[in-house]
């Protein structure tokens, strides 16, 4: 693990936790927040969320909220808006982290 990939996964535990941001439409936006997660909404559907890969690889993800795609995950946000997905985001291509979001954090799984 390098230098900068520890310090990465101290400010995920430790530093500010991340919001939701609404966006109306069914396209994420370019460029993404750097640390937050984006909410499209389209004619009020949450559609889906998107986020930068927190491991510092800079990839987009993705992930569909619609009741019919598989696979999908569920947002929800606590009373300071900060999100949790559930299940959790495992890449299966490039960087191939693993991780949770939960109230704004990222939890590594090992």
């Amino acid at each position: 693990m390098t230098i900068s990939t520890w310090f990465g996964r101290l400010w995920d535990r430790w530093g500010s936790a991340r919001r939701l941001v609404v966006i109306e439409g069914d396209a994420l936006p370019t460029p993404l927040p750097r640390r937050n997660l984006v909410l499209t909404r389209d004619d009020g559907d949450d559609w889906s969320v998107g986020m930068r890969c927190p491991c510092g690889c800079g990839d987009t993800i993705e992930l569909m909220l619609l009741e019919e795609a598989r696979p999908r995950w569920d947002v929800v946000t606590d009373s300071a808006g900060r999100p949790s997905l559930h299940p959790s985001v495992w890449r299966k291509t490039g960087c191939m982290s693993h991780f949770w979001v939960r109230n704004g954090r990222i939890h590594w799984c090992d």
